[in-house]
């Protein structure tokens, strides 16, 4: 998924970020930068006036921008491209020196990771887990791992180092994600919004979505509607 924004012209301020289980190249200042998968909610410094584009990977595709890199490394982490890719990195961003806007510069972000994908073989075992853990009703273990031939230790560090974390942490982040579209909806009521995600009740819902977002659902869904509103 390919976005750009040019933050309003104010202070410096730090915008929050959430665990959606996505790996981001984002062109910032002038600099590529690779952001990992957050662990738990973290304040982003922006200043007033930034121009920003990025790429994002979906759970488990993190692999074709990082290679043999485990996604673990970077989590929590932002990282400028250039220290893990140099090479790489410098040609990126002779290429995103001549780009005159944000979109331009997203243009540029989606074809280079559209040249990378020569040659990038997912993992069939994690693109499998990570469907299935995307399910509101949970999967056990033994039963997934049986289901794409690995022992449950050898799928568990398959899917850390595609993802970032574990299945069960993982299966808890895109419950969240799934949640937080309904809740942002306003169209269902958050004792529905419970149930369809897959939590055991309402009480469940909150915890879980203050917990990986650092705001609750309440408070989530009026800064999804400012957003829209702005």
């Amino acid at each position: 998924m390919c976005g750009c924004e040019r933050t309003p012209t104010a202070p410096r301020t730090a915008r929050p970020s959430s665990r959606d289980g996505c790996v981001d190249l984002i062109w910032r200042d002038g600099e590529a930068e690779v952001v990992g998968p957050d662990r738990g909610p973290r304040a982003v410094p922006v200043c007033g006036g930034a121009s920003i584009a990025g790429v994002r990977l979906r759970p488990g595709a993190a692999g074709l921008l990082l290679g043999r890199v485990p996604t673990w490394e970077i989590c929590d982490l932002q990282v400028p491209l250039r220290d893990l890719f140099p090479a790489r990195a410098r040609r990126l961003e002779d290429c995103l020196a001549q780009a005159e806007s944000p979109r331009t510069a997203a243009a540029v972000l989606d074809g280079f990771a559209a040249s990378l994908v020569h040659g990038y073989a997912p993992d069939p075992a994690v693109e499998h887990a990570v469907a299935a853990l995307g399910r509101p009703r949970p999967v056990r273990l033994p039963i997934l791992a049986d289901e794409v031939g690995l022992s449950e230790r050898q799928l568990r560090r398959r899917v850390t180092d595609a993802v970032g974390y574990g299945p069960k942490t993982l299966h808890g982040v895109l419950r969240f994600q799934r949640a937080l579209a309904w809740v942002r909806s306003d169209d269902f009521a958050l004792a529905e919004v419970a149930l369809r995600a897959g939590y055991a009740d309402q009480a469940h819902l909150t915890r879980e979505v203050s917990r990986l977002a650092g705001l609750p659902p309440t408070r989530l869904a009026e800064r999804g509607r400012r957003t829209q509103d702005a």
